[in-house]
């Protein structure tokens, strides 16, 4: 038995294997057997359609991440320096509030804004505006090269890989390009619903361009801008309810209507944010995709495809469905899934329907759920936050927290309490008794943060899980040791009585 939580395992059952232990494992890939045993476990071995292949034309990695390296050179300045000058002196723990970037309280867009002197100091230091400064800043925030928390910054994983790692800079140029309307925010004067619908609208937009594999005229775009927003408006069939708006005075025009802003106003500032980020260029009255824009539409067209064709369908699944579908794949098989679900979806509601998934009562989905938010990254990073105090959902959501910001994999486990680590513990237990079989329930043993058997009987039977009774009867079935499934069977059974 451990102490430690492990990390890598969807449903925290594995520890880190020894050379025998991966031996095995080795031989059970072998034999075709999931993540939970399950005899119809879907394995990676099984029959795929070919590895995708980029348009012809489509620069090789290493140049796409070399051209996003240029791209980004300025966030990265920014990065670097906020890392040597805004780390802590030694003996502290904090930065002084004069000191470290602060937290905007307006809109999320502004979070993390530094302030003004500290921009000015690191503008000077850089030899850039101010406003120049704090475009970098942002950028650098939105690739994930800088991460807020509150009002600490930290450098970024992908800080610490760019130098190296070609896939860390292409995955934190395309989180940039997802967030081309923060990086580059609309005209104060646009509407907050135009700008919404446009905004919505883009993706039809940039997928034209990619399949065009050219310059695109403006006039054409703005056709189509038209064409997908009136879609919009009939598909959400607004039909107005309550208080109605007092009619207004005459000669006052009151407040822009949707259908009274431009949408060539609206076009402009969407291609111009586009082209903030390097995604496209303009000239001549005509758009045309960046090789690194076209091979992120590419990569999203490519996942959502992807989803379409396996044999769940999952892109086209509810969140709990989906988690099911992907429950006995293996891990990179069900990050690839989760990808390309996340990739057709809102990430904010994307995330709202996780969560909801993950406060059911089927364990396996609570673990798949907070792997999925995995993958969303930052983004999740409020609603996560949000359900800490969610007694089914605080452990889960402290080690999601714990690894966003950084802790060592060796020591996320710290992050819980006693009481929280043996809920957990249960938890997981119920996801394999539900799901997968014997063996694996015995095994689990191995994971419980007791040094012992009594001591995680005494402590299981205070800490008030639901399916406590359920595990207990399953693990005494399940074990082989007579007189070790004897005192589960007891513990079990006192749980069920209110005993001690």
């Amino acid at each position: 038995m451990t102490s430690r939580t492990p990390r890598d395992s969807r449903l925290h059952l594995v520890r880190t294997p020894s050379p025998r232990a991966e031996r095995r494992a080795e031989a059970e890939r072998g034999h075709g057997r999931g993540p939970l045993g399950g005899p119809g476990a879907v394995t990676q071995r099984r029959a795929r359609r070919p590895a995708p292949v980029p348009p012809e034309g489509t620069p090789a990695p290493a140049e796409l991440a070399r051209m996003a390296r240029a791209g980004l050179a300025g966030a990265v300045r920014a990065a670097r320096w906020a890392e040597n000058a805004l780390r802590p002196a030694p003996g502290t723990t904090r930065l002084s509030a004069a000191d470290r970037p602060t937290a905007a309280p307006a809109t999320p867009c502004a979070a993390g804004a530094l302030s003004d002197a500290v921009a000015e100091q690191a503008a000077a230091a850089l030899d850039v505006t101010v406003h120049q400064l704090r475009k970098d800043w942002d950028a650098a925030r939105l690739a994930g090269l800088v991460e807020v928390h509150g009002t600490a910054a930290r450098p970024g994983w992908r800080l610490r890989a760019w130098d190296r790692d070609d896939a860390a800079v292409l995955r934190g140029w395309v989180a940039l390009f997802d967030a081309w309307s923060l990086a580059h925010p609309a005209p104060a004067e646009l509407p907050p619903a135009t700008v919404a619908e446009t905004v919505e609208a883009v993706p039809q937009l940039l997928s034209f361009l990619q399949l065009s594999a050219g310059p695109v005229p403006v006039p054409q775009l703005l056709d189509l801008l038209d064409q997908r927003v009136r879609e919009l408006r009939t598909e959400r069939c607004e039909i107005p309810y309550g208080p109605q708006e007092e009619p207004r005075a005459e000669g006052d025009p009151g407040p822009p209507h949707a259908d009274d802003v431009p949408l060539a106003d609206l076009l402009d500032w969407a291609l111009r944010a586009l082209a903030a980020v390097d995604a496209l260029t303009c000239a001549d009255g005509q758009a045309t995709l960046t090789p690194l824009g076209s091979w992120a539409v590419w990569v999203k067209l490519e996942q959502i495809c992807v989803a379409a064709q396996s044999p769940a369908g999952n892109i086209e699944q509810s969140a709990e469905d989906m988690l099911r579908g992907c429950a006995r794949l293996r891990p990179n098989a069900a990050r690839a899934e989760y990808r390309a679900w996340l990739a057709a979806r809102d990430a904010g509601s994307a995330v709202t329907e996780l969560l909801d998934a993950a406060r059911g009562e089927d364990a396996l989905l609570r673990g798949l759920a907070f792997e999925a938010l995995r993958v969303v990254g930052a983004p999740a990073e409020p609603d996560v936050r949000a359900v800490v105090d969610v007694a089914s959902l605080r452990p889960y959501a402290l080690l999601w927290l714990a690894e966003h910001e950084g802790t060592d994999p060796e020591d996320v486990h710290l992050v819980l309490t006693r009481e929280e680590s043996t809920w957990l513990w249960v938890d997981t237990a119920a996801a394999v008794a539900d799901h997968g079989e014997a063996e694996l329930l015995v095994r689990h043993l191995e994971s419980a943060p007791q040094p012992t058997v009594p001591a995680l009987l005494d402590e299981v039977r205070t800490v008030g899980h639901p399916r406590t009774v359920q595990v207990l009867v399953a693990l005494a079935a399940a074990h082989p040791d007579p007189a070790l499934a004897k005192a589960v069977r007891r513990a079990a059974f006192q749980v069920h009585t209110g005993g001690v």
